[in-house]
């Protein structure tokens, strides 16, 4: 395989990341709009509107303010399209979640508002994902140098891990354990959304050692040490398991 992997479309082309992309955000909302028409949502079509433009708002913010911070050497050069240029998915799911908890005491929503959204971001972001394998080094989310038997080569001679593909096995897997609990047992209210996002931020927190980001001189980079305060808000989750499912009714 040729990495990026583009279509080609008469003298040009497309980029496959941008249509994983797309059919990501495409995916995504059809499987939402499937489950809330097959969940009873105690959230109203009007209210579910408002907490999704705060979320919209608070994950662009996020995302693209995580994203410029990730180089700090870069800074002197701030301008809009490198403000524009730069966005992390770390970034983007902290900032939403700041957009919708703010967005809910305005509109005083108290019940959980993340549980219904789940599943549908675990499919979107594997489709997301797969578009940022194959568009090799010009994404940036490969890993550092490696001499494993599947580090693979994304088009400059060096073998990498592809920690793309190991985010993709990281949702699956979280997807199955959340669909194997279920069968047995339920969530109480907002239970699954802190499970999928802190376990994501754990994630990304040891995965980044092997990618090759920018390191302080204490170890770590900026996306771990937002990844760090995500935890921290989430830690009754770490420390209170057992108060996260309950045996079925």
């Amino acid at each position: 395989m040729h990495f990026p992997v583009n279509i080609p479309i008469g003298r040009s082309f497309i980029p496959v990341h941008f249509v994983c992309e797309t059919l990501a955000y495409f995916l995504g909302y059809r499987y939402y709009i499937y489950l809330r028409k097959h969940t009873t949502d105690p959230i109203n079509a009007e209210n579910r509107l408002i907490i999704f433009i705060g979320a919209a708002f608070g994950a662009l913010i996020g995302s693209h303010l995580v994203g410029v911070l990730e180089k700090p050497a870069l800074l002197s050069h701030f301008d809009l399209i490198y403000l524009m240029g730069n966005k992390t998915i770390v970034g983007g799911m902290l900032g939403g979640l700041i957009g919708v908890e703010v967005t809910k005491k305005r509109i005083a929503v108290k019940v959980s508002s993340g549980d219904l959204m789940v599943y549908p971001l675990i499919l979107a972001m594997i489709v997301g994902r797969i578009g940022c394998f194959l568009a090799g080094l010009d994404d940036g989310t490969y890993g550092n140098a490696s001499s494993l038997p599947w580090a693979i080569d994304f088009g400059d001679g060096i073998r990498r891990h592809p920690t793309n593909l190991y985010e993709i096995a990281f949702w699956i897997v979280l997807w199955v354990m959340l669909k194997s609990i279920e069968s047995h047992r339920r969530f109480s209210d907002g239970s699954k959304f802190k499970i999928f996002l802190s376990s994501y931020l754990v994630f990304r927190l040891v995965i980044e050692f092997i990618k090759p980001d920018y390191f302080f001189s204490f170890g770590l980079s900026v996306i771990q040490l937002v990844c760090i305060v995500g935890i921290l808000y989430y830690y009754k989750v770490f420390l209170y398991p057992s108060k996260l499912i309950k045996a079925n009714a």
